[in-house]
């Protein structure tokens, strides 16, 4: 699988940083951005694409904006670790909107749970009707997020 990756050099990774910081950018400007004419990004973009380095486009919502500035974190620990159970839980958890993250982990929890509401009431019923009737829940921690010191917004910004 690793020798399916893509050789990315600087050009390529230019050309990402810019799109992770802009994804909207037109080939003519991102091509100035990068230091080639249009025709050697255009074909540099659609390998990345192809190769499944740049895996979409999307816009960015402002959860802020959205009336949606309450962050917790959630430990989970399931009262069984067996695949069948594990695979309920990860399908009933995709089906939850207030679920911005969710990280199987190793160590003393099973799960990590990046959750997203309007206040604490709001983050309560989610957590009471919700989360805690999840496929095979059997204990959860909440920890309050107090500030966002830096999110990444689902996207990362490769060395150039």
């Amino acid at each position: 699988m690793l020798n399916d990756l893509p050789d990315l050099d600087s050009y390529d990774r230019k050309i990402l940083a810019a799109l992770v910081e802009e994804g909207r950018l037109s080939m003519t400007e991102l091509a100035r951005r990068v230091g080639l004419t249009k025709s050697p990004v255009q074909a540099r973009v659609k390998r990345l694409e192809e190769s499944g380095v740049i895996s979409g486009y999307r816009a960015l919502l402002s959860p802020i904006r959205m009336g949606l500035a309450h962050v917790a974190f959630v430990e989970v620990r399931l009262s069984d670790t067996r695949e069948a159970a594990l695979r309920a839980f990860n399908r009933a958890v995709r089906a939850l909107p207030e679920i911005e993250e969710c990280y199987m982990v190793a160590g003393g929890f099973d799960y990590l749970l990046k959750v997203r509401s309007r206040d604490i009431s709001d983050y309560r019923r989610v957590m009471g009707e919700k989360i805690s009737a999840l496929p095979h829940v059997a204990a959860t921690s909440t920890y309050v997020a107090m500030e966002a010191v830096q999110e990444a917004g689902g996207v990362i910004s490769p060395p150039v």
